[in-house]
Formats: structure tokens, C-alpha cells, sequence
């Protein structure tokens, strides 16, 4: 049986058999790759079993065939490689596995082309989020017990405070805060209204007491809320340099502002000036609506949709600013000759551009001319058509960003299950060790996993793995 294994290497062909599918490949193809597996094992000179079986899965001297236990549909675009020089990654085929098929062949990951490099960056920048997204939840279990009470407290503050599906009581206070939010928000529309509104002893309309009271009531709350989220902070400098708690911020000192000037400014100032400085202050509890970003995922998904189509952004405001500098320089050279001419200027006909290019219309500046009319009616329609372009990538960016965040969120639950299944696996590996069981079987089932697993997301595994082996500690 040797000798005709010793014939079959001298042959000029060798027939694979890739996960069931049978294939003859000719020897002078495989060698313009002489580095590959496949090459490799076709100029075999010897034949020793570890140098074969380093080579592939099992050999049968009868049939002349080499056995490979790998994914037959990925290895029909890797042998595109002999025959074209390049690599299509087709449709089906996951982009991460596939390259590890490809070091299995030893086929340098240059020969995709760039369409699939593209599309494999897109997979790994996915992946890293997944993995992201798994030591983010990683994060909310139990952690190391040598870690101290005061450091386990602040940490059970920090997921009370700011991650809502960690326990039943953090989506009681984010609920909470939600409700603050809006009701603060409501006082302060309700607070303008004339007929709520009541005398003070100089016979000026005031808010009224009880919205006074609950306002205080909301503004309590949220300087303790910012005040535990301040405390409870990993990282301090993060906490001030982020834009939602700057927003708090703004939504806070606003309140305590106003009633340092209304106790202390009299003293300080003239009266009117001091009422002055409280109104302007006062509108800057309109921060207050920005906080309900923080409590809806619906809204955070529009802010990161907006901040990936600047690019569409940035034409639409290039359009439009082009738009209004020509149409309102024209429109102010053309309604020249019109004695009752409404555009005095042209800094003064920008406004009549802006507002007839977004189709607003107000008519406080129209045109009187023939000519103005025309000029009017095509700035309208190129307003139309600079409007309309941009908005339709600025939709897909949304649509595709909400349906990704939820891809992602589910593939790394998914991916936490596996962990805590492998994990559990090897618990019982560790067991039927003990109890005598073949190593082989063990060894062979390792070797499949690591053919699917992540590289990204083997720290997380470890972290798992390690919290496991505390829990049973402790267990012991």
C-alpha cells in the first residue's frame, strides 16, 4: 500500500475530499502557490505518518485521496486563488471564519480582494463592538472578592445609578428619573401661562407656589442623582468631559444660580438687573429636555445616526449656503428697479432666501417684480431638490445604525451563552479527567472549538473563566 502511495505522490494530480466534496486538483496549479498547505502536501517526498497527517485529516493509500474536515463552500472560493490569482469572499460565509480558513491553507490574507477587505474591516470593527458590548456586561457581575467593601459599594452605586438592566431597583430609579424629567418639563411650559400665574407684592405675575414647590422637588433630585453618579465614577475627568453630564450640569446650577441672585444680588446689584439675570437664567432650564437622551435608546440612536451622516450634513448646509448667497444676490439686483422694493440689502435678502429655499414662507419679504417671481419660484424648487438629496443616506445611516445596535446586542448575549456553556464544558471535562476519561476525545473536542472561536473575545472568556473559578472557590 505504500509503494502506491509512493506512485499516487508522483503523480501529477491529487484528489481532496473537503468535508465530503470530492476534488481532483492538478499538481502544476497548486505549485504557483508553492507555500500553501495544498502544495506542500503534493510535494510530499516522504511518507511518514506525522509528516502527512501535519498536512491533513486522514489519507486513504487505496482510493489515492486526502481527507480534510473543513468547510467545503469556503474552500471553493479559497482555490479560486490557483486558477485567478484573487479571493471572493461569497455571499453566506462568515468573513471571521473564513479568514481562519484561509491561514489553514496557508493563503495570505492579500490575495482577497479589496471588496472583501472591506467588507472583512467591517466584520472585525463589528466584532471589536461585540466584544465591547460582552465585557461591558462582564462588568455587572460579581467581581473579584479581594476587592474591599468601599470599592464593591461604589460599584453597586455605579450600576444602581447608571445602567438600568442591572437589577430591578436601577430601573426603578431610572424610571424615576424619567418621570422628574418630564414633569420639570411640564412645570416649566405650565409656569408661563398667565392665567396660573399669581400677583408677588409689586403686582408682577410670578409662578405660582406649588409649581415652585415641585420644581425645587425636581432640582433636588437631580442634584443627588448627579451627585451619587459624580461619586460613584470610575473615572472622574471622563465624567466632566462627557456631554450628557454636562448637560445635567447645565440643567442644575441654573436653579441654585437664580436663588444666589435672588437672596444675595440685591445687595450686590440693582434690582432690575438682578431680575434681568434670573429670566436669563431661568431659559436655561430648557437643558432639562436634553436629559431624556440619557433614558431613551430611540434618541441616542438618532444622536449617533446624525453624528455619522456629517458628511451628508455638510453637503446639505454647502447647498443650501450657496443656494441663499446667489438667489438673495440676485433677488436684491432684480427688485432694484421697483420703487417699493422690500430688499434693501443683501444681508437683509438672505432671510428672504432662507426662508423661501426651506419653503417656510412667512411673507414679511416677498418679491414685486416679474423677474423676482422667477427668481423666487427656481430658488424654491433648488431648495426642494438640496433638501430632498441628502435626506434620504441620512434615513439608510439611521435605519442601518438601529439595526445593527440590535445584531449586536444580541450577538453578544449569544455569544455570553456560549461562553458560560464552554465554561461549563470545561468544568465537566475537568471532572471526567478525574474519573479516568480518554484525553483524546478531549483534545479533539478543543480542537474544534478553536476553530470557531474569537480571538477579540478570548479576554472576556478568561474573565468568565476566572469569576467561575472564584465563585467555586468560594463555594469550597
Amino acid at each position: 500500500s505504500w509503494k502506491s502511495a509512493e506512485r499516487g505522490f508522483a503523480q501529477s494530480e491529487m484528489a481532496v475530499n473537503i468535508g465530503g466534496v470530492r476534488l481532483v486538483l492538478d499538481g502544476d496549479v497548486l505549485n504557483r502557490y508553492p507555500e500553501s498547505r495544498l502544495a506542500e502536501l503534493i510535494n510530499c517526498s516522504t511518507l511518514n505518518y506525522d509528516v502527512i497527517y501535519s498536512l491533513c485529516d486522514d489519507y486513504d493509500p487505496g482510493k489515492k485521496e486526502f481527507y480534510f474536515d473543513r468547510d467545503p463552500d469556503a474552500f471553493r472560493c479559497i482555490i479560486d486563488v490557483y486558477y485567478f490569482g484573487e479571493i471572493h469572499i461569497k455571499r453566506g460565509i462568515c468573513p471571521i471564519c473564513f479568514i481562519k480558513e484561509m491561514e489553514f491553507w496557508k493563503i495570505h490574507q492579500s490575495y482577497l480582494d479589496e471588496c472583501c477587505k472591506s467588507y472583512l474591516t467591517e466584520k472585525e470593527e463589528e466584532l471589536a463592538e461585540i466584544a465591547n458590548k460582552v465585557k461591558f456586561i462582564l462588568d455587572d457581575l460579581d467581581g473579584d472578592p479581594s476587592v474591599n467593601c468601599s470599592a464593591r459599594c461604589l460599584k453597586f452605586l455605579w450600576k444602581l445609578m447608571e445602567k438600568p438592566e442591572s437589577s430591578l431597583p436601577a430601573r426603578g430609579i431610572a424610571v424615576a428619573s424619567f418621570l422628574f424629567v418630564l414633569v420639570s418639563s411640564v412645570v416649566m411650559c405650565v409656569g408661563t401661562i398667565p392665567e396660573v400665574q399669581v400677583e408677588d407684592e409689586e403686582g408682577d405675575l410670578v409662578e405660582h407656589p406649588m409649581l415652585e414647590a415641585i420644581e425645587t422637588a425636581c432640582i433636588g433630585w437631580f442634584t443627588v442623582e448627579y451627585l451619587l453618579r459624580f461619586v460613584s465614577c470610575p473615572n472622574k475627568l471622563h465624567f466632566f468631559l462627557s456631554f450628557m453630564n454636562i448637560i445635567d450640569f447645565m440643567a442644575i446650577i441654573p436653579f441654585y444660580v437664580v436663588l444666589t441672585l435672588t437672596y444675595l444680588g440685591t445687595a450686590m446689584m440693582d434690582l432690575a438687573k438682578v431680575q434681568q439675570a434670573v429670566q436669563a437664567l431661568r431659559i436655561m432650564r430648557i437643558a432639562r429636555v436634553f436629559k431624556l437622551v440619557r433614558h431613551s435608546s430611540g434618541l441616542q440612536t438618532f444622536t449617533y445616526a446624525l453624528k455619522r451622516s456629517f458628511k451628508e450634513l455638510g453637503l446639505l448646509l454647502m447647498y443650501m449656503g450657496i443656494g441663499i448667497f446667489v438667489f438673495s444676490a440676485m433677488g436684491y439686483t432684480i427688485e432694484q428697479s421697483h420703487p417699493e422694493t422690500l430688499f434693501s440689502s443683501i444681508p437683509q435678502s438672505f432671510w428672504w432666501a432662507i426662508i423661501t429655499m426651506t419653503t417656510v414662507g412667512y411673507g414679511d419679504i416677498y418679491p414685486k417684480t416679474t423677474l423676482g417671481k422667477c427668481n423666487a419660484a427656481i430658488s424654491f424648487l433648488c431648495g426642494v431638490i438640496a433638501i430632498a438629496l441628502p435626506i434620504h443616506p441620512i434615513i439608510n445611516n439611521f435605519v442601518n445604525f438601529y439595526n445593527k445596535q440590535k445584531v449586536l446586542e444580541t450577538a453578544a448575549k449569544h455569544e455570553l451563552e456560549l461562553m458560560e456553556l464552554q465554561s461549563s464544558d470545561d468544568s465537566l471535562m475537568k471532572a471526567t479527567r478525574k474519573c479516568g476519561a480518554a484525553g483524546a476525545l478531549e483534545s479533539s473536542m478543543r480542537t474544534s472549538r478553536s476553530d470557531n472561536c474569537i480571538p477579540l473575545l478570548e479576554e472576556s472568556t478568561r474573565t468568565l473563566k476566572s469569576k467561575d473559578y472564584c465563585s467555586e472557590t468560594e463555594s469550597f
